[in-house]
């Protein structure tokens, strides 16, 4: 079949779930349960039944702060640096998701696992989610502007990825890596949270991350494929295929040798204990143990399986964090 290179003019609206569920949402939700009415359209256009995009976001700022708590120590104020990439990573991947769905709307309504999202479904008008991305957005500001001067830089340069990356299936089979340099900068923003400045840790910290974002949401846009193909939306599953698992271990080595680094550059410069080392190398081969794991359950072809990985990654990355926290404390 001719792949379609063009967007479709509009989206129609499309059969959802009762009550405006969304499909992929994760069963018995706290939004459906529990959320007023009114404002459950607007809390699934922010993902806010799907928490595992925020966990991803804000998982690689807790390894960053930590990281950088271990070379120096832990300080009173890293506390609320931890709490505020909590809600920043809550309302901005909110927000990222708001304006994903936005750009995105007439691809969804044309793919099974998206059309019961609440813009193709008609739920949430344009307008009424243009006015939500704002409100969240401003709320993300506000937290960021709590940070150091260079923290706020960062946070704010962040949103140039943000607004490119529902732009990049359209142009590369690499989307993947648009997410994760989107997905992974708080490893920097934590980090110059907590130091004023930028280091090379950071910069390995984010590169590893990036190879993470292209293992995890892999195994996810292959949920989509068939989909994807038919509206001519491009990704690194498509890209793949059938040589999927190959490419995922590399990410995966990857990942693990790019963590390692980041760890041994910050912390023998700064004659960190035995003890202090030993807990922080921990982490990225803890973590890639967790990988090897996905990689022994993955079934490119079965849906169910890659949704249930893909979420499995917030495991993966918590370990990582665990690590190096209990590291910075030691």
């Amino acid at each position: 079949m001719t792949e379609m290179t063009e967007m479709p003019e509009s989206p129609k609206a499309a059969p959802h779930a009762a009550d405006g569920m969304v499909a992929d949402a994760v069963a018995d939700n706290w939004v459906d349960r529990l959320a007023p009415r009114w404002t459950r359209p607007y809390l699934r256009l922010a993902r806010a039944d799907r928490p595992i995009g925020s966990w991803l976001l804000l998982l690689p700022c807790w390894w960053g702060l930590a990281l950088a708590a271990a070379v120096d120590g832990p300080r009173w104020m890293d506390l609320w640096i931890a709490v505020g990439c909590f809600l920043g990573a809550f309302v901005m991947r909110g927000a990222g998701c708001t304006w994903n769905d936005i750009t995105d709307r007439a691809f969804d309504a044309q793919v099974a696992r998206t059309r019961s999202r609440p813009i193709p479904s008609g739920q949430v008008t344009v307008r009424g989610a243009l006015i939500w991305l704002v409100l969240q957005t401003l709320i993300g500001g506000a937290v960021l502007l709590s940070f150091n001067w260079a923290a706020i830089g960062m946070g704010v340069a962040s949103l140039i990825l943000v607004a490119i990356y529902p732009f990049a299936k359209r142009f590369t089979w690499w989307p993947q890596v648009f997410l994760g340099l989107a997905f992974n900068w708080g490893a920097l923003l934590a980090w110059v949270a907590h130091t004023g400045s930028l280091g090379l840790p950071a910069v390995l910290l984010y590169v590893a991350g990036i190879s993470w974002t292209l293992f995890y949401d892999t195994i996810y846009a292959h949920q989509d494929k068939e989909d994807d193909v038919l509206i001519g939306v491009k990704s690194t599953a498509r890209l793949f295929g059938d040589k999927t698992k190959g490419w995922l271990v590399f990410f995966m080595i990857a990942t693990v040798v790019l963590l390692t680094a980041a760890v041994l550059v910050a912390l023998l410069p700064a004659g960190a204990a035995p003890l202090v080392l030993t807990l922080a190398l921990i982490g990225p081969w803890a973590m890639g143990w967790h990988m090897v794991w996905q990689l022994q359950k993955l079934d490119v072809d079965n849906p169910a399986i890659c949704l249930m990985l893909f979420r499995a990654n917030r495991d993966t990355g918590l370990i990582l964090a665990l690590f190096l926290a209990i590291a910075a404390l030691a």
